[in-house]
């Protein structure tokens, strides 16, 4: 199952990646989301890019069907991945989820672009759960959980980041 998001930050394309890169902006992104026990395990230069990847729990209201193979409370590891910035600035990476003991993975692409009045920032992701028979069920329950955390995770990044 896919989803995607879309932001447009007042601030430029270096402001805001070095925001997303930030340690302590990202455990304010997460506890603002309601996750807990958030642990930075690696924050650093990849080359002329940056990975950040984050340990958290996430805790969900999972419907009903859902209830017999899956969590409530689970532990996430978050892995974002940056790529180096092209002749215009831009910057484009990869990001993956795992869930820990689950057999759900969230993957998918993100970039910024600029833009008249800053950056553009575009995220699209893609769920795969792999449970027989009701993993498709899941999967799309899940879509709608990960579209309102995108929403959150770009809301909190432009009030951060056109406050400044």
């Amino acid at each position: 199952m896919g989803f995607s998001g879309l932001r447009t930050y007042d601030a430029d394309i270096e402001t805001a990646f070095a925001f997303l890169c930030d340690v302590d902006n990202a455990t304010a992104r997460y506890e603002s989301a309601g996750d807990r026990d958030i642990e930075v395990l690696r924050a650093e230069a990849d080359g002329d890019g940056f990975v950040i990847e984050c340990r958290r729990v996430v805790e969900v209201d999972l419907p009903g069907f859902a209830k017999k193979v899956l969590q409530p409370s689970n532990t996430v590891t978050q892995t974002d991945t940056w790529g180096a910035p092209e002749a215009d600035g831009s910057r484009s990476g990869t990001y993956l989820v795992s869930v820990d003991g689950a057999p759900v993975k969230t993957a998918g692409t993100m970039s910024l672009e600029p833009s008249d009045d800053g950056c553009v920032h575009h995220i699209e992701g893609q769920i795969t759960v792999k449970i027989p028979l009701i993993g498709g069920r899941i999967a799309k329950w899940a879509e709608g959980t990960a579209r309102q955390s995108l929403e959150h995770e770009l809301d909190f990044n432009a009030d951060q980041l056109d406050s400044d």
